[in-house]
């Protein structure tokens, strides 16, 4: 018999089994397996647009960006709390997965410590879960909604989001008690020097400690560093942060005219443990 996933029916809320090309359920709901490897389960009611999620240019450049390591040191410490409040069994969901680097480090982390891992990812977006599918085929992987998360009530260990949408009452909901929600966000100065190319009045994004109901603070971890971007590397950042939709054209103009920047890349990783 085929395995069960870690994904439930969008349809019915029942256990899926993967076959070789698709995922059933015992209703018999049917979802057919790409041959990148990823399925499709958000149902045509919960999409709000013909292509939501990120387009494929916004992919692209965050992939490329990304596979150059400027952001290692905040999966370098992603994976380290990773290790450090799961077991030796750990259910994994990346919630708002993107192309799937974090994912693919914990994954690696935890498996290279010998822990046994079921791992899936979603994202609203098909260019990124289509990445994301290729770039940790031993996981699963779906196009879906973080506010209706194809996943059984209290069935993972370690939930993660990374600058993606807040799903708490989701995120209550399919975590265990006891299970660790990893939760990424810019702190104040992050990409400061880009801010201040673009903007004739940059302003500092917003810091808070919030409180979330069924969570219990552990702590908050900062990570901080310096990069120096150049070449194709700072129009690849650009394209893949929200300011490319809403900068003006007279500071897009002078990025373009840059050959590099030092830039700031701060973040803060708020960890939470389930009531």
């Amino acid at each position: 018999m085929a395995p069960l996933s870690l994904f439930t029916c969008p349809h019915c809320a029942s256990p899926l089994r993967r076959e070789e090309r698709s995922y059933t359920c015992p209703n018999g709901h049917c979802f057919d397996i790409a041959k990148e490897g990823y399925v499709h389960l958000l149902p045509a009611n919960q999409k709000h647009s013909k292509s939501p999620g990120d387009d494929k240019g916004m992919v692209t450049a965050r992939n490329q960006f990304l596979s150059r390591d400027y952001y290692a040191p905040l999966r370098d410490a992603l994976c380290a709390l990773a290790l450090e409040h799961t077991g030796g069994q750990v259910s994994v969901l990346d919630s708002g997965c993107g192309e799937g680097y974090y994912t693919a480090g914990i994954h690696a982390a935890l498996t290279g410590a010998g822990r046994q891992v079921a791992l899936a990812g979603i994202d609203l977006s098909k260019p990124s879960v289509r990445l994301a599918a290729k770039c940790v085929p031993q996981g699963e992987f779906a196009v879906a909604s973080a506010y209706h998360l194809p996943v059984a009530d209290g069935s993972i260990d370690l939930l993660l989001n990374c600058f993606s949408p807040l799903a708490l009452e989701e995120f209550r909901r399919v975590l265990r008690p006891g299970g660790l929600f990893l939760y990424v966000v810019p702190a104040a100065n992050h990409l400061w020097e880009l801010k201040q190319v673009l903007y004739d009045k940059p302003y500092p994004n917003q810091e808070q400690d919030i409180p979330y109901e069924g969570f219990s603070y552990v702590s908050v971890v900062p990570v901080d560093t310096t990069m120096e971007v150049a070449g194709e590397d700072l129009p690849h950042l650009f394209q893949m942060t929200p300011y490319y939709w809403k900068t003006p054209r007279e500071g897009a103009a002078r990025l373009a005219a840059l050959d590099g920047l030092e830039v700031q890349a701060s973040f803060r990783i708020h960890v939470f443990r389930r009531d």
